[in-house]
This record gives structure tokens, C-alpha cells and sequence, in this order.
């Protein structure tokens, strides 16, 4: 499949690897920024543009990849393409794309993606979308050549796994950012907490969170509770944190 990649953020650069790996043929890479498309581009073996008057008209397959809000904006310059069109966000309705081009779909990889760490996609969920079941065949077979886990999901559920999904990655790993900030501050090591990390990730791998929350907050240790707040005094934000979380935590243990 000749596929052009709109975009060169961190899902597009860890999709186009993924592709590559597999076979598919990433023949060309679009950005805003010509540095950032040559230096993906220069990765995968693929030309590079900074130019949507350039995009290569006889594609199989166009992944939109790049921020939500500009989405729309790189649909609107593929309106005479005759291949696929999918974008790859989890919170913008196909019908962004449907405006523009006939052939639309949605490829969700639901993953955090760092430029930084390799993924692997052989298990990784990806959710897909199509305006007809021909297409949807399509992205199924394409999807199932990367990952044993595809599933097909309509936009309103994408949106749903995409809110959970910053409650469970984003917000958590904000949480472990303030973790550390409160730690280098009292010259602590980071090391020292990552293995209790990494048992709270591993836990909800084989049961539910809620059966396996622990802490001042589910056994209701107020005096404990208390002496956390004095010490964050000087961090009103954060003491605004922490007794949000642990009121949410007290009401979903009742």
C-alpha cells in the first residue's frame, strides 16, 4: 500500500516505523515544518514537503496526523484524492474528513507515544472508523498487520476512551511529575519511588483500580490526610490536588 503521512509529531513518527517494519510503503511525509518532514522522512527512506499543493495525488492511503485543530485544514487540500483518508485523533468526528473527501476513516492508536522510547504496536489497541464497510475492511486488514488488537469503534465511544485515557496516562503521569518536584526539593531520588510505580501499574494489569486502592484516603486517615496538607502550605495549588483526589477517593470507596 503506498501511503503519504501528513504530519511528523510523535504518533506519526512511531506510526510510520510501524508501517515500514511491516512492509507498507511510506513513499512521502508532509509538515508545516520542512526540517521536521525531511528528518522523519530521512528515517523511513521517504521524499519530504512542507507544501500541501505538493501531496502526492495517487496514494492508496493518507494518514492525517497532526494536531487536532489542524486537521480539518490538511483534509481540505486532499479533496482530489481518490485513495483513503484517515486521521489518527481520538476526540475529532469522521465527519471532519467527510466534508472534504468521499473515502474517510479513523486509525486511533491508543497509546502514549515520546519520541524518546520505542513502541511496540504488536499489541497495541487500535481503534478504527470508516464511512462504509468496504473501507473498513480495508483499515482492518491494514490495522491487523501491526497489532493483534483492533477494534472497530464509532466516534462517540472513541471519545470516551480518549477522556478515560487522560485520566489513566496524562493525569497520571502529571501526578508523578509532582511526585518528583516534591521530592528534588527535599533532595530525594526519583529511583526511590518508580518500583512503587511500577507495582500500582502492574496491579490494574490483573484487577480493577478500585479493588486495589490503597492509601490515607480509602481508610479515611484523617490525622494522616492533615499532616500532608501542613506540609504542602506552601504549595496551595497542590494542597488543592490532594484534597480533591482524596474527597474522589473517599466517595468512590463508600
Amino acid at each position: 500500500m503506498r501511503i503519504v503521512l501528513l504530519g511528523s509529531g510523535n504518533v506519526a513518527t512511531h506510526l510510520a516505523k510501524a508501517l515500514i517494519a511491516k512492509d507498507e510503503d511510506v513513499f512521502q511525509v508532509y509538515s508545516k515544518s520542512l526540517v521536521n518532514a525531511q528528518a522523519l522522512a530521512n528515517q523511513i527512506g521517504a521524499q519530504s514537503t512542507d507544501n500541501l499543493a505538493e501531496i502526492d495525488q495517487l496514494a492508496d492511503l493518507y494518514i492525517i496526523s497532526v494536531k487536532d485543530d489542524a486537521i480539518e485544514e490538511v483534509a481540505s487540500s486532499l479533496k482530489s484524492v481518490k485513495g483513503l483518508v484517515v486521521h489518527t485523533s481520538g476526540t475529532v468526528d469522521i465527519q471532519v474528513l467527510t466534508s472534504h473527501v468521499q473515502q474517510a476513516g479513523v486509525f486511533y492508536p491508543l497509546q502514549t507515544f515520546s519520541k524518546v522510547k520505542d513502541v511496540s504496536f504488536d499489541h497495541l489497541p487500535l481503534c478504527i472508523e470508516a464511512v462504509n464497510d468496504d473501507l473498513l475492511v480495508k483499515l482492518k486488514y491494514l490495522a491487523l498487520k501491526l497489532s493483534s488488537q483492533v477494534y472497530e469503534i464509532d466516534g462517540e465511544k472513541r471519545k470516551v476512551l480518549h477522556v478515560a485515557a487522560v485520566f489513566a496516562c496524562n493525569f497520571a503521569n502529571h501526578l508523578y511529575a509532582i511526585a518528583n518536584e516534591i521530592l528534588a526539593k527535599n533532595k530525594l531520588d526519583f529511583n526511590i519511588i518508580r518500583p512503587l510505580i511500577a507495582e500500582t501499574a502492574d496491579k490494574v494489569m490483573t484487577n480493577f483500580p478500585a479493588q486495589v486502592q490503597t492509601g490515607p484516603a480509602v481508610r479515611n486517615d484523617k490525622t494522616t490526610m492533615n499532616k500532608h496538607l501542613a506540609m504542602l502550605t506552601d504549595k496551595p495549588e497542590l494542597q488543592n490536588i490532594y484534597q480533591l483526589l482524596s474527597d474522589s477517593i473517599k466517595l468512590m470507596s463508600k
